[in-house]
C-alpha cells in the first residue's frame, strides 16, 4: 500500500510537471510569435517611411527641375541614400526569414528595437521633408504668380 501511494504521488508530480512544461511552452512560444509579428510591422512600417521619402524627394526634385531659380540638389545621392535604407530593411527581412523561426525571443526584440531607432531617426528627416515641399510649393506658387504679372 505504501508503495501505491509513493507511485501514486510520483505520478501526480510528474503529471504537474508535464503540464507545467507545456503550458510555459506555450507562453514562450506566444511570446515569440508576438515578437515576430511585431518585427515584420515595424519592418512594414519602416518600408513605408522610406517609400513615402523617396516620393516626396522624387517630387521634390521634378518640381525643382523646373525652376532654375532654385537651388540644385543632388538627386543622385538622395536617391542612393534611399536605395541603401532598401537594401538595409531587405538584410533585415533577410535576416527575419532566416533566423527568426530557432531566433530566441530577445534577438526578436534587439531587432526590433534597431528597427523602432532606425524609424526614429528617419521621421525627422521625413517631418523636414514634408516641410520642404510646403516651402517649396509655396515657392513654385509665387514664381509662377511673378510670371504671370510679367
Amino acid at each position: 500500500m505504501p508503495s501505491l501511494i509513493v507511485g501514486g504521488a510520483a505520478f501526480v508530480l510528474l503529471l504537474v510537471a508535464v503540464v507545467g512544461w507545456s503550458v510555459r511552452s506555450r507562453q514562450q512560444q506566444a511570446r515569440k510569435e508576438s515578437s515576430l509579428k511585431h518585427l515584420l510591422d515595424l519592418a512594414d512600417r519602416l518600408e513605408a517611411d522610406i517609400k513615402t521619402c523617396r516620393a516626396g524627394l522624387q517630387q521634390a526634385h521634378a518640381v525643382m527641375s523646373l525652376n532654375p531659380d532654385l537651388p540644385a540638389a543632388s538627386e543622385q545621392e538622395a536617391q542612393q541614400a534611399i536605395d541603401a535604407g532598401l537594401r538595409a530593411l531587405l538584410q533585415q527581412r533577410l535576416w527575419i526569414r532566416d533566423h527568426a523561426p530557432r531566433a530566441s525571443p530577445q534577438a526578436l526584440d534587439d531587432a526590433a528595437l534597431s528597427m523602432r531607432n532606425a524609424r526614429d531617426r528617419l521621421q525627422p528627416l521625413l517631418q523636414a521633408l514634408t516641410q520642404a515641399q510646403r516651402d517649396l510649393n509655396s515657392a513654385m506658387r509665387d514664381h509662377i504668380r511673378r510670371e504671370a504679372d510679367v
